[in-house]
Formats: structure tokens, C-alpha cells, sequence
């Protein structure tokens, strides 16, 4: 029988940068890049990431999925010098990697302070919620370099703020800040630096009292018609509503609703 291997078996052997810690009693695994102080994510770090949220969406223990840093920093950016490094192929899947967060079922948080700057931006705008403290920056600064973002930041950032918006910050390579961000509607929550832990804690308490099934419809559908029309994304969202009709979580939601209770929702 032939003997199959992967690159992924030896891959994840040693992390390059950052560790996975998972709290099962929790339901919540934690990502925390850990290269302090400015947290540099190196090539091989990229697909390690896209690999551990890859592996992670596949557990049961887990129901979100926190995106985090050691220090003062979530972190600078890539490393420069691995761009002239890495082979035209290896760049090319930069910003499939950095979109893992997105392609996961399960609701992804990040939690930026200080620097968060390219790589460190393009996948925190990955993920579905962010939270900044009020320390943080976020900028996309590759043209200083004679780049543009590589990651799908400045497509995902101009479907948030929108072109103008969006050529001020690629254009200027200019940096917003944490509350700026949040009144632009980039950043769910700005709180001070102090919260930024409880915060987050508290929305990852918040999403697990949802059913995991209509949380992961609801990631899906709002991925997939981000750029549809209106027609098409209404027509979706009643397919969507009409297959979580049959759930039994939509069953207990009901039965909880009108027994006064809390409903105990199991994904099924």
C-alpha cells in the first residue's frame, strides 16, 4: 500500500512565533503570536497560522477562536527581508493563508493594541470581531516600500470604509487610531488598554450562549454575500433561514423563548 505523506505532518511540528493554547471547559482556543516586542510574522509563521485555524475549525471543543499577542504590540508586520526571500509561488498564496480566519466556521476575535501594522492588519480584518484598546494603530504601510498590501488588506479595508477611505490609508501609508477605527466602523469595540483582556473574554462568553450552527450559517452567509446583490443575498438568507428551521436548536431557541428559560443549544 502506498504511503501517503504532507508537508502539514512535519509543518506543525514546531511554531514559528506564536502558540496555540486551547481551554476546553471554555469551548475557546487562543492563538497568541509571541515574538515580542513587535510580534514579526515570518513566512513559514503564515502558513502555520493558516494551518492551526484550519485544524482548530475541525475540533469540537472549540467554539471561538481568540486571535491575540504577547506585549505591547499585536504586531508590526512580516518580515521584510522573507519578501525578497520566498519564491513568486510562495507569495502568491499570502493572501490565502492570511484568510484562513475567514474561511473558518467559527467566529474569530483578534485583540490588537499597539502596532498593527501590515500582516498584523490584513489578518485581523480576517477575522470577525475586533477589539482595540485605545494604544492601537492600524496602518498599512507597504508603500513605503515600494509594495502594496499583498494580504487582502486593501481589498477587505475598502469594503469597509470604501474607496476614498481606503486610498487615504494604502496611498499615505497612514496610520488610524484605535478609536478611529471604531468610529469608522473597522474596529468593533475601542476600550483602554486595561479592558482589553475582559473585554474580550466577555465576547467570547457572549458568542458561546449562541447555537454553533446558527453562529457558522451566519459567518457563512454574510461571507458570501458580502459582494452579491441584494436579490441574491435575500434569496440566500431565506435558504439559510429555511435549513435552520429543521434544527433542533432552533427547536430549543422556541421552547426556551416561551418557558421563560435560558436555551441550552447543542449545534445539531
Amino acid at each position: 500500500m502506498t504511503q501517503l505523506s504532507h508537508p502539514a505532518q512535519t509543518l506543525l511540528e514546531q511554531l514559528d512565533g506564536f502558540s496555540v493554547t486551547i481551554d476546553a471547559a471554555r469551548e475557546r482556543a487562543d492563538i497568541i503570536l509571541d515574538r515580542p516586542p513587535f510580534n514579526i510574522i515570518s513566512m513559514a509563521q503564515r502558513d502555520q497560522l493558516r494551518l492551526v485555524f484550519e485544524s482548530l475549525d475541525e475540533n469540537p471543543a472549540v467554539r471561538v477562536i481568540v486571535l491575540r499577542a504577547i506585549g505591547e504590540n499585536f504586531s508590526s508586520g512580516g518580515d521584510i527581508k522573507g519578501f525578497l526571500e520566498a519564491s513568486p509561488e510562495h507569495v502568491s498564496k499570502l493572501a490565502w493563508n492570511i484568510a484562513a480566519p475567514a474561511r473558518c466556521s467559527k467566529p474569530v476575535i483578534a485583540a490588537n493594541r499597539g502596532y498593527c501594522f501590515g500582516v498584523g492588519f490584513e489578518i485581523s480584518l480576517a477575522c470577525d470581531f475586533r477589539i482595540v484598546s485605545q494604544s492601537a494603530q492600524y496602518a498599512l504601510p507597504e508603500q513605503k516600500l515600494g509594495q502594496i498590501p499583498g494580504s487582502g488588506g486593501s481589498a477587505r479595508l475598502q469594503k469597509m470604509v470604501g474607496i476614498t477611505r481606503t486610498k487615504d490609508v494604502v496611498m499615505r501609508s497612514r496610520r488610524i487610531p484605535g478609536q478611529q477605527a471604531a468610529d469608522w466602523g473597522i474596529a468593533t469595540e475601542c476600550v483602554p488598554d486595561a479592558q482589553l483582556e475582559s473585554a474580550t473574554d466577555a465576547l467570547v462568553e457572549e458568542l458561546r450562549a449562541f447555537s454553533p450552527i446558527a453562529q457558522r450559517t451566519a459567518k457563512k452567509l454574510l461571507n458570501d454575500t458580502d459582494d452579491s446583490t441584494l436579490s441574491v443575498a435575500i434569496e440566500l438568507e431565506g435558504h439559510c433561514y429555511s435549513r435552520l428551521r429543521a434544527s433542533d436548536d432552533f427547536r430549543e431557541g422556541v421552547e426556551a423563548f416561551h418557558q421563560k428559560r435560558k436555551a441550552q443549544f447543542k449545534g445539531s
